[in-house]
């Protein structure tokens, strides 16, 4: 479970000290007037923000949500979405809604360790699907779909966790046509979407009727504003709503309040923008330092995916670097298939330039000490 919850970015761990709960927090200058968020926010009515909340959230909550969707090239009705305790509870209640034991989902054969675990928890089948250099192999989830009762198909089309695709057109619209052939659900997790510039548009904009959209804040803001959202066909909309009723209620409305009045005086976006940027300029430091290392990544994402040679062994690169207090993922928490790559994946978020230069000469370091052993 550790290793699933590092390889989520969730926690890290430094040898003699223990395990801790990463942050990729508000960016280094931009600052919050904590008590101006909350006055703004409850804006005087503080009594009823602390009272049962409609399961899938106010109407006036999901309206700023529908407007911040349209700069992200959804448009789409507040009675569609439904908000949610973060992206991951998201997927859970996609899962729990539309899925039952034992249904095949199609996954790519390295994919979030997150649905992961929502798929062991649940008992579903996931079946792996290769990968190319920018998405899933269509012809092998075509093939899938073709002789296995395929009832959903999970995918990251923008920015990939962790290899960090970008999936071009023409093969999403491709995807969305198996989809409706084989009468497969679309789960379309969005959680790093905010990364990319002028990504193709997202299935749920061109497949409304057969895609369920799950992004959030976490990611874009700061992981401690826990305030999801899901974009469903009206069909689905109903055994989506009891699933947050069953499991947490409703979202709280405090912080679903914060989280609407920053989308809507555009706090959200120059955040992202924020976000963008000083991504771009870790990946860049990334590129310099590993120069001449195979890495797979995006130019504006928080981690890249370093592939070692085939003598080469993840587990014992990861321990060399644990030694130099370097807490990296191996590929195994990632994997869906059988064969599990010899990689690492490297965070690059949560701590300094400086250290992020640093850790990363060391990361070298190793790496090349450990191929030539």
């Amino acid at each position: 479970m550790y290793a699933e919850l590092e390889a989520m970015g969730l926690v890290s761990g430094e040898q003699g000290r223990g395990t801790f709960v990463r942050d990729i927090a508000v960016p280094a200058g931009h600052v919050v007037d904590q008590q101006a968020v909350a006055t703004d926010a409850v804006d005087g009515d503080l009594d009823s923000l602390l009272r049962y909340q409609p399961h899938r959230g106010l109407p006036q909550d999901r309206a700023s949500i529908a407007r911040h969707l349209r700069r992200r090239g959804i448009t789409t009705s507040a009675d569609r979405i439904l908000i949610v305790n973060g992206a991951q509870q998201g997927l859970a209640i996609t899962v729990m809604a539309a899925l039952n034991a034992g249904d095949v989902v199609a996954v790519d054969a390295l994919t979030y360790p997150g649905f992961k675990v929502l798929a062991h928890a649940l008992q579903l089948d996931l079946e792996p699907v290769p990968t190319t250099t920018d998405g899933p192999n269509l012809d092998a989830l075509e093939k899938l779909c073709a002789t296995r009762p395929v009832r959903a198909i999970y995918t990251m089309p923008t920015l990939h966790n962790p290899l960090g695709w970008v999936m071009p057109a023409r093969d999403r619209t491709r995807l969305i046509k198996i989809a409706r052939q084989h009468g497969a659900l679309i789960i379309e997790d969005a959680a790093y979407a905010y990364l990319a510039e002028d990504p193709p548009p997202p299935l749920a904009a061109t497949a409304p009727d057969i895609t369920v959209y799950v992004s959030g804040l976490s990611k874009s803001v700061a992981t401690g504003l826990r305030v999801g959202f899901v974009v469903a066909p009206p069909s689905a909309v109903p055994s989506l709503e009891r699933a947050i009723r069953v499991t947490t209620g409703n979202t709280p409305a405090l912080t679903t309040a914060i989280a609407c009045r920053w989308l809507d005086d555009g706090t959200v976006d120059h955040l992202e923008a924020q976000k963008r940027d000083d991504a771009k300029a870790r990946q860049s430091l990334a590129r310099q330092e590993l120069a001449g290392l195979p890495l797979i990544s995006h130019p504006s994402s928080y981690f890249t995916w370093l592939t070692l040679p085939d003598d080469a062994r993840a587990d014992r690169l990861t321990a060399a670097l644990a030694r130099r207090h370097i807490s990296v993922a191996t590929a195994e928490p990632f994997t869906t298939s059988t064969h599990t790559p010899q990689a690492i994946r490297l965070a690059l978020g949560s701590t300094d330039l400086d250290r992020l230069r640093s850790t990363l000469r060391t990361v070298r370091q190793v790496a090349v000490e450990d191929a030539s052993t």
